[in-house]
């Protein structure tokens, strides 16, 4: 694949309201973008990394300077046969996995443009359309909590995350179980926020019948979340522990989870994703698609990884405005607590240049 072009374009979004988690609030995202000009045809990528460095040690800036500096001049060298060699040309640059995966999937959606295929068909896509969640962010009560859940599940979300923290967890979830019964699928996701020392606080979320704890202790306490595990019922998720199938394996031979959460951005790329997702199916340890409140590029190739076999529990592929008010894209819009998955070449849509426009905030272009 000979790439002529790379353009790094960053685009302010800002969200139809606060989303507040364990390490913070965000208004507006920072998104870094990524174009990929081949003789052929061009793909786009999306860079997950937030504005700072508190969800991860990538941030947005730092995305865009390795890939200035180093990724993507490595890559327009190499003179790539296929997109499945950018991991490989890439291996000598430690970390930056946001940055990596921002990359890999422009090239690959530019390879399956080229070849009329979609990212569905690549991935291994076995549904046409996928189930949809909701992540509900921490609030500043109760009763605001159970008006935002009671809207989202009247748009149809089929199940519900809360975000929690030490001081916001046993009673928003006692609330919200019985507000909405025990049919309602519920699951809380802690971003690190607790140590082994809240066991014994995490143990009081067992008799609310929860699906999974995600990513209760530190992401790298491995051995924190082995033994946690022996002292709650509810299944423990891993998320940001899990950063490559390597991670998948250790984590389920130790017996540190009993579920994953899957995020293509954060393992480096959506090849690496569909390796974590057979590791996972090999070990039967159900998967879901996690989001980083993307746009509708990111969100179209969440739903074809979602559409994978294992992936049994509903993801965080929620719709285009359940963050935005207007998307980049067409916007996804939910039917009947689903969304399709693209059928076209590659991603199966491109930004709406209009508005593409309207949020950029500043674009370069790479070349040899």
């Amino acid at each position: 694949m000979n790439i002529t072009g790379v353009e790094l374009r960053r685009i302010s979004m800002p969200l139809v309201a606060p989303f507040r988690t364990s390490f913070g609030t965000e208004s507006v995202r920072d998104v870094l973008l990524v174009r990929v000009i081949a003789d052929d045809a061009e793909g786009w990528g999306e860079c997950v990394a937030m504005t700072s460095p508190r969800y991860s040690a990538e941030y947005v800036d730092a995305a865009a300077d390795v890939l200035r500096r180093f990724l993507v001049p490595a890559v327009m060298a190499a003179g790539l046969s296929a997109a499945r060699s950018v991991a490989e040309v890439l291996a000598p640059f430690k970390g930056h996995r946001m940055a990596k995966a921002a990359l890999e999937m422009a090239v690959l959606d530019a390879e399956l443009r080229a070849e009329n295929r979609s990212f569905g068909r690549e991935l291994g896509a076995v549904r046409e359309r996928v189930p949809c969640g909701v992540s509900v962010g921490i609030m500043d009560s109760v009763p605001e909590l159970l008006d935002a859940v009671e809207g989202y599940l009247a748009e149809g979300y089929v199940r519900v995350k809360l975000k929690i923290e030490p001081g916001w967890d046993v009673e928003p979830v006692r609330a919200v179980r019985e507000r909405y019964g025990d049919d309602l699928l519920l699951q809380v996701d802690a971003n690190t926020a607790y140590t082994l020392a809240d066991a014994r606080q995490l143990a009081r979320l067992d008799p609310f019948d929860l699906l999974l704890i995600e990513q209760p202790l530190d992401e790298e306490d491995m051995l924190g979340h082995m033994e946690l595990a022996k002292r709650v019922r509810t299944p423990i998720c891993l998320d940001e522990s899990i950063a490559s199938a390597r991670d998948a394996v250790a984590a389920i031979r130790l017996g540190a989870c009993r579920v994953v959460n899957i995020k293509p951005g954060r393992v480096g790329g959506y090849l690496e994703a569909r390796r974590i997702h057979d590791v996972c199916v090999a070990h039967g340890v159900p998967v879901w698609c996690g989001g980083m409140l993307e746009t509708g590029l990111g969100r179209a190739a969440n739903v074809a990884l979602a559409a994978m076999p294992g992936f049994t529990l509903p993801g965080d592929t929620s719709a285009s405005g359940r963050y935005y008010a207007s998307d980049i894209t067409e916007p996804f819009v939910l039917d009947d607590g689903h969304l399709d998955v693209s059928t076209g070449p590659g991603l199966g849509l491109a930004p709406v240049p209009d508005r593409l426009a309207e949020v950029t905030t500043a674009s370069e272009w790479l070349t040899l």
